[in-house]
């Protein structure tokens, strides 16, 4: 049983070893690859740098708003990824405002540009009738506006009343112009050659210039037709710049502080318990690989807040261990067996420890559910945390601790003071 007992802690202590290295470094064998936690987990905002702005609705009295707010945040956030942009949050604030944060921005101008634009599209017959609209629009993309492929322009595909429409629309007005504009402004007037019929068709734009600029205005065009017009008018209030370098400074004195605290604290659980401190350093080290790979596996963006939301749980962690240690002190001068300590202990300490962190995750259930931006990226390292610290606790510390009393040291000073 000695040598069992101590070739599982030997293993355990040289996985621990090997996955952290992992964590930090990563590995790839042949074609497959495993990324180091470090870029797998996305920076934050005011870790990356990036630009944050706020917009308000300009009417807030119109019928069905909250489901026309709801559609204003998807179709935002539906921009933003169409244009590169995939780790942009898009967050309501209190009833009449919307934050949008993109971390990692070089030009903030032409991203705010993009997401204010409202690109209501309309085709207009010769006498001013809508024929159809941007909503009519079943798909768009970038194609050739020319047989020389010097000029590009947005192909698109009409949904069905669209496309008879459109056909209608072409079939009265052969050799006139039907024209299209965006937000009231004319963008192209082609003239009718003949009926279009199956609803597909091509934009080009009155404006002359370099391919380079063809392609970027079509390209615009099509991601602005894609993601169709916003449900509801808004205007920016505050637009933020938050620099990069401030971002690596805070998240270096944040890792820094969590080195330091965590080497304090497995020295401390050394001195004050001994083997059983040598269990929580290793229940420890499990539970912080535990949340950096929950956070990598899940797609968590790690914030400043959501670090204090990591080292927060750290505490609860040793908080634990030392509730079940101290239980495990009292069995052991109450005259009972190692093994026998640590079944009584976890007996009579599990519900104290169970209360304290179904507490903590509560309010961060509540953070989440509730809570915006910075807000909710502390929530959800929180709970992340406090569900790692129950299961080390709980589980991984009694099994090693376990492990620790089948060694069979007989003297109590190795478990107690």
């Amino acid at each position: 049983m000695k040598v069992k007992s101590l070739i599982k802690l030997g293993i355990v202590a040289l996985l621990i070893v090997v996955v952290a290295f992992l964590a930090l470094n990563g590995l790839q064998v042949g074609k497959y690859i495993l990324k180091p936690v470090s870029s797998a987990i996305s920076l934050g905002l005011d870790l990356r740098g990036g630009v944050s702005t706020e917009y308000i609705v300009t009417d807030t009295t119109v019928e069905n708003y909250e489901s026309l707010l709801e559609g204003t945040v998807s179709a935002l956030r539906t921009r933003l990824t169409n244009a590169g942009f995939t780790e942009a949050t898009v967050a309501v604030q209190g009833t009449d405002r919307i934050l949008v944060e993109i971390p990692d921005v070089d030009d903030p101008e032409e991203v705010a540009r993009i997401i204010g634009t409202p690109a209501h599209l309309e085709f207009r017959d010769p006498d001013g009738n809508v024929v159809f609209e941007g909503k009519d629009i079943k798909q768009a993309g970038v194609s050739y506006a020319n047989e020389e492929k010097t000029s590009f322009g947005v192909s698109f595909e009409l949904d069905k009343e669209g496309s008879k429409a459109f056909e209608e629309a072409t079939r009265a007005n052969v050799g006139k112009a039907i024209s299209i504009y965006l937000d009231d402004e004319l963008v192209s007037a082609p003239t009718v050659n003949e009926v279009i019929a199956g609803g597909n068709g091509i934009i080009t734009s009155n404006q002359s210039g370099s391919s380079e600029e063809s392609y970027e205005w079509a390209s615009n065009l099509a991601m602005l037709i894609q993601s169709g017009a916003l449900p509801l008018d808004i205007e920016e209030v505050e637009t933020r710049a938050i620099s990069a370098t401030l971002g690596i400074e805070a998240i270096d004195g944040a890792l820094l502080a969590g080195i330091i605290g965590l080497a304090i604290i497995l020295i401390f659980m050394l001195v004050m318990y001994r083997l059983p401190g040598v269990a929580a350093d290793l229940a420890l080290m499990i539970y912080v690989l535990i949340v950096f790979y929950v956070m990598a596996i899940i797609g968590v963006q790690l914030t400043l807040q959501g670090v204090a939301g990591i080292l927060l749980g750290i505490g609860m962690a040793v908080d634990a261990n030392v509730v079940i240690f101290e239980r495990f002190r009292e069995e052991l001068k109450d005259g009972r067996t190692p093994l026998n300590a640590v079944k009584f202990g976890f007996r009579n300490a599990g519900r104290a420890v169970l209360d304290s962190n179904v507490t903590t995750l509560i309010a961060a259930v509540v953070l989440l559910i509730f809570g915006t931006g910075t807000i909710k990226g502390f929530a959800t390292t929180l709970l992340i945390s406090v569900l790692a610290s129950l299961f080390t606790a709980v589980v991984v510390t009694r099994w090693l601790l376990n492990l620790i009393c089948k060694l069979d040291i007989r003297k109590r000073s190795a478990y107690t003071r």
